[in-house]
């Protein structure tokens, strides 16, 4: 049984190496990883293990978030701090869920629910994981993981100013290097992961952060043109169906 430890608190994460050892001898540790991005860049550059234990809250973000950048197929055990409120939530999608201090028993009968569920099944976890959401406040997306060469950038979301598409490829823009990055999200589904109180989609090309906006300007009708920091050279105009809509966004209705 091959596992991958997702846990940001080095003792924690030793603890349950030995744990594992105790009442899964015959498990084998691949990697231990700390952080969303390392856990990312891992799960991309390998086989997916057998489990993954993978504590909620990380130091850069909600483990959430990996779901939004890696397809994984393998069943995955949560570890927390926080109390039983989400525990019928895991246990109605056939998901463990496991509260710190992590006890030995627990962790065993964890184990062998997946030894008797798991081993021959890939679980849902869009319910779950919607739910959660929902529940610890993180229904839109915060931070993003850009591949960008060899290397991964992080890039929190009050950074982002805009999206917009060109030849297809939806390009990501930050506000505090002016640099542009291309995202692996279409318009369409990134409109639903952000903040709607922050971003709104202008037309089918952009998506624009309220804090990117510089000027606007009245163009024909009820059309507004809105000119963006950092600037951009296409053209960035609200359509005619969103206008209304874009000016109640912009006092907040």
């Amino acid at each position: 049984m091959n596992i991958v430890i997702v846990e940001d608190e080095h003792a924690a994460a030793r603890r349950l190496e030995k744990l594992l050892k105790e009442v899964a001898p015959e498990s084998v540790v691949l990697s231990r990883l700390d952080s969303v991005e390392a856990a990312v860049m891992w799960l991309q550059g390998n086989p997916q293990p057998d489990l993954i234990l993978l504590d909620i809250h990380l130091a850069d973000g909600d483990s959430f978030e990996i779901f939004g950048h890696v397809d994984i197929v393998c069943p995955v055990i949560f570890t927390t701090a926080y109390d039983e409120y989400a525990l019928k939530a895991f246990k109605v999608n056939a998901v463990d869920y496991l509260l710190k201090p992590i006890k030995t028993n627990e962790l065993a009968a964890a184990l062998e629910k997946y030894k008797k569920i798991y081993k021959n099944a890939a679980p849902d976890y869009t319910p779950l994981l919607e739910m959660l959401r929902k529940q610890e406040g993180q229904a839109f997306l915060r931070r993003m993981l850009i591949r960008f060469g060899n290397s991964i950038k992080l890039v929190d979301m009050t950074d982002a100013a805009y999206f917009y598409t060109k030849d297809k490829i939806t390009f990501i823009v930050v506000r505090s290097t002016g640099k542009r990055f291309p995202v692996d999200y279409p318009l369409d589904k990134l409109e639903s992961m952000l903040d709607p109180s922050v971003f709104f989609r202008i037309n089918r090309q952009f998506v624009i952060n309220v804090n990117a906006i510089k000027e606007m300007y009245p163009y024909s009708k009820s059309r507004v043109k809105v000119e963006l920091e950092p600037s951009t050279e296409l053209e960035t105009i609200v359509s005619t169906e969103r206008s209304a809509e874009f000016k109640k966004w912009l006092v907040g209705e």
